[in-house]
């Protein structure tokens, strides 16, 4: 196992320098984000924010899964959420190869057989997040007051565009 020292050396700086202290959870801004997990992506920067303003919740691919829309339900209901942004990216692993894709590439690096583990792709990406969007907007328990936008997130130039 790789050790830990870069990163808790990189904490204890951060540590020192923490100017957050006493934030209360809910967000600031009344924004959620759901995106993907991608390290190429910087929720809050991306959208001018900080620390304490928004929810982010991040998943292969970005998608509105169960577990992130009882999130957004718990977001908007609990912690001053009254806007969500959807957005997955360009170039995402999970919507640019099949299942058998991944699953092969996981089992090459895993050296074993991975049929077990679901894995799920993107096969249309705008049609995903309309879907994801209508799931949010329609959800029983997310009011119509709440502001739900789906964009896709360039990685490549930092821009939103603006789908639904």
């Amino acid at each position: 196992m790789p050790d830990f020292a870069d990163l808790e050396a990189a904490n204890k700086a951060y540590a020192d320098r923490f100017d957050n202290p006493g934030l209360e959870g809910r967000a600031y801004k009344g924004v959620a984000v759901v995106t993907c997990m991608d390290s190429r992506i910087d929720p809050l920067g991306m959208l001018g924010l900080k620390p304490g303003d928004a929810k982010i919740l991040r998943n292969p691919g970005g998608r509105v899964d169960p577990i992130a829309l009882e999130a957004l339900v718990l977001a908007v209901h609990l912690l001053d959420v009254t806007r969500v942004v959807i957005a997955p990216h360009t170039r995402c692993a999970v919507a640019s190869n099949t299942e058998s894709e991944l699953r092969a590439r996981i089992e090459e690096s895993a050296g074993m057989e991975a049929g077990w583990q679901s894995i799920h792709v993107v096969r249309d990406q705008l049609e995903s997040l309309a879907d994801d969007v209508q799931k949010v907007r329609t959800h029983p328990l997310i009011s119509d007051s709440v502001l739900v936008g789906g964009f896709i997130y360039d990685v490549d130039t930092g821009l939103l565009d603006r789908k639904f």
